[in-house]
């Protein structure tokens, strides 16, 4: 058994995830209008202007923000997503809102992992009764379970995060099964931002419904389901004796 941190080395392993809180709820009063969709009406000539004279330079900047954007769990994840098919189109702005969140959901998965997520793995996985049942249930059907708090559109992003790193996923999978899961929403979102010049031009604002129709809710839908397929058959081949 290791012996245990000292207590200032302890207390240096929350600093990060200390710090993402609290920039994340000084973020949520003071970039509330600057990162709104408002914001992206106002500045949208600037933008595209600066995009079309410095397109590698804006892609970087971008990356840059929305990893910012990410990673603290600040407002307007939703609004970077369009911006990047309002700047970008579908392909590569698909791709590039993809990578930055992907990486920003890295970001602070170690942030929470370092500070509390290790040790609570542990202490789940020594643990007896119910609580070692719960860890091992879910150290089966990680893959299933990643994907599927991806999927499920109910799930904040920054819970999916976290949740991961409380139960001891490794980096490799956490950043594979995020990358991933998060494809649909980001193509809906990068499709529903590279229209935004025309919403723009008639004065209305982007139709974040779309989630919910059928053509979109019913793949997703199909999708979790698809998720879920590893876990029934396990439990279904448990309960035979397979």
């Amino acid at each position: 058994m290791q012996d245990p941190l000292p207590p200032a080395r302890s207390g240096l392993r929350w600093i990060p995830i200390l710090l993402v809180g609290v920039v994340a709820l000084v973020g949520a009063f003071v970039l509330r209008d600057q990162l709104g969709f408002e914001a992206l009406r106002e500045n949208r000539e600037v933008l595209l202007g600066y995009r079309d004279a410095n397109y590698a330079l804006t892609v970087a900047i971008f990356v840059l923000v929305y990893i910012l954007i990410v990673a603290f769990s600040l407002p307007g994840a939703t609004v970077a997503s369009l911006t990047g098919g309002f700047l970008f189109g579908i392909f590569p702005g698909t791709l590039i809102n993809m990578v930055a969140a992907t990486a920003g959901a890295t970001l602070i998965f170690l942030a929470a992992r370092m500070g509390l997520g290790d040790r609570l793995a542990a202490r789940m996985g020594a643990g007896d009764g119910m609580v070692r049942r719960i860890k091992t249930g879910i150290d089966e059907n990680q893959w299933s379970m990643l994907f599927l708090i991806r999927l499920v559109p109910a799930v904040p992003f920054f819970v999916a995060n976290l949740i991961p790193a409380m139960v001891g996923v490794p980096l490799n999978r956490f950043v594979i099964a995020t990358f991933f899961g998060i494809i649909p929403g980001a193509l809906v979102l990068t499709s529903v931002g590279a229209g935004l010049g025309e919403v723009f031009e008639q004065g209305g604002t982007p139709d974040l419904d779309i989630f919910f129709e059928p053509r979109i809710l019913l793949p997703v839908l199909g999708l979790c389901l698809l998720a879920l397929l590893p876990v029934g058959l396990k439990m279904i081949r448990g309960r035979k004796g397979i």
